[in-house]
């Protein structure tokens, strides 16, 4: 199988250069439109398919993201490892606005997304407990390190649903009681439905900021944070530039088990499943189904 890498695209991030054959597709989901057309071809040998998660333009707010169709879309176009870049602040002195954290845990707090491909009519449960993929991972920072850029390895994210930024209680409890490292508004539930596509997920989060906790940094304000913003931007794009030759080499299947997280996942009776959900599922558990 070969392997087809996917960008998710955060803020500041709409374009990727230097791919050969660059075609913007459009493609169809049973769960609606993705977040924009996609752009596909070749970096460095390896298939790439990039997903600007906000669209070009930035149209959509974190909890409008249609994130199932947007993994949905990715998984028919052959994706099998995906590298989700987002802007964030940070909770820790040493995690500095321009800085990336390669995120490993997450503290989900979003409350008006759809978290999942399945429900009434096929019911499946998939492993969380390490939701993002460690050999994916060692890549993503080994392709950062290849690029100069300041990386932070492991992290806890705590993603809330926005669009407004923390209270100051807030961003105290998030780094004081709960011990988290950055926030954000979109990584959730987009690792879910990864881990139920069967996709290796990799989160890098970029720091444009210190929330509000932070004395002499003051509250979160977007006109303060657009020069880092766009510099991360152009760090993220560097980063994706050393990917694709260090995946081409990678073992397969993923020794995390992250393509085959749907194995024993279903529960519901095959003589009870929904025909229309299935239908819904050609693409993310058609392995399975």
């Amino acid at each position: 199988m070969e392997r087809v890498l996917g960008i998710i695209g955060g803020s500041g991030l709409y374009q990727i250069e230097g791919l050969e054959e660059a075609t913007w597709q459009e493609v169809e989901t049973p769960w609606g439109a993705p977040s924009d057309a996609i752009l596909t071809g070749r970096l460095a040998g390896t298939r790439l398919a990039f997903l600007p998660r906000h669209g070009r333009g930035h149209v959509h707010s974190p909890t409008e993201v249609p994130y199932r169709a947007n993994i949905d879309a990715l998984k028919r176009l052959g994706v099998t490892d995906i590298l989700a870049l987002s802007a964030c602040g940070s909770f820790r002195e040493e995690m500095a606005p321009g800085d990336f954290v390669l995120v490993d845990q997450f503290i989900d707090r979003t409350f008006a997304r759809e978290k999942s491909f399945f429900g009434t009519g096929c019911v499946a449960h998939v492993s969380l407990g390490h939701p993002t993929c460690a050999r994916l991972s060692d890549l993503v920072a080994e392709a950062a390190r290849a690029a100069g850029i300041s990386l932070h390895r492991g992290g806890t994210y705590l993603a809330m649903e926005g669009p407004q930024f923390s209270t100051l209680a807030e961003s105290l409890m998030y780094r004081n009681v709960w011990n988290c490292d950055v926030i954000g508004m979109t990584n959730m539930p987009e690792a879910k439905l990864a881990r139920e596509a069967e996709i290796c997920y990799a989160p890098i989060a970029m720091v444009t900021d210190y929330d509000s906790w932070h004395e002499d940094h003051g509250a979160v304000d977007v006109t303060k944070i657009r020069d880092t913003l766009l510099g991360n931007a152009e760090r993220g794009r560097a980063l994706v530039q050393e990917l694709p030759r260090l995946l081409a080499g990678s073992p397969q299947p993923c020794a995390e088990g992250c393509d085959r997280s749907l194995e024993y996942a279903l529960l519901t009776a095959p003589e009870k499943r929904d025909p229309a959900l299935l239908a819904k599922l050609d693409a993310v558990a058609g392995r399975v189904l």
